[in-house]
């Protein structure tokens, strides 16, 4: 349902939020290494969330990525809007263009259901308590 890039933006958050200090900087590199994805990747998606405000940037020899304990505390919803938009929420699990409760495809009312869990979710649960998992070490963002 969600796309790879969103799902890399999501652990690359979940990843800053372990230090919430802005002297704490993580460069591409190092957040790339520690969620299992590629730099490039890693980088297209750090602008966009940056653009957008759920994480912050310096540039210089001390730059890097961070995020503050205020933005750590919004709802990784925020994270999709960014980078997926609602419309993941929209579609047909097929992916037909005029799947509807009148004219459905065949998994769409289960399909309905699940994308309201998976929205719910996303909605319910904040940066800063889902990173905590991380930092106590009871959830991982590598395989």
């Amino acid at each position: 349902m969600l796309s790879t890039t969103c799902k890399t933006g999501i652990k690359a958050v979940l990843y800053l939020a372990k230090f919430v200090d802005p002297n704490d900087k993580k460069s591409i590199q190092d957040i790339a290494d520690q969620i299992g994805e590629s730099q490039h990747t890693v980088s297209k998606v750090l602008q966009t969330l940056v653009k957008e405000g759920i994480i912050n940037s310096n540039k210089g020899p001390n730059g890097g990525f961070y995020i503050t304990k205020t933005q750590s505390q919004q709802p990784l919803i925020k994270i999709v809007k960014s980078i997926d938009g609602m419309e993941v929420f929209k579609t047909c699990g097929l992916g037909l263009m005029k799947c509807t409760a009148v004219k459905p495809c065949p998994i769409h009312f289960q399909y309905e259901k699940a994308k309201k869990t998976v929205e719910d979710l996303l909605t319910q649960n904040k940066i800063c308590t889902l990173s905590e998992s991380v930092i106590n070490k009871t959830s991982f963002l590598i395989n």
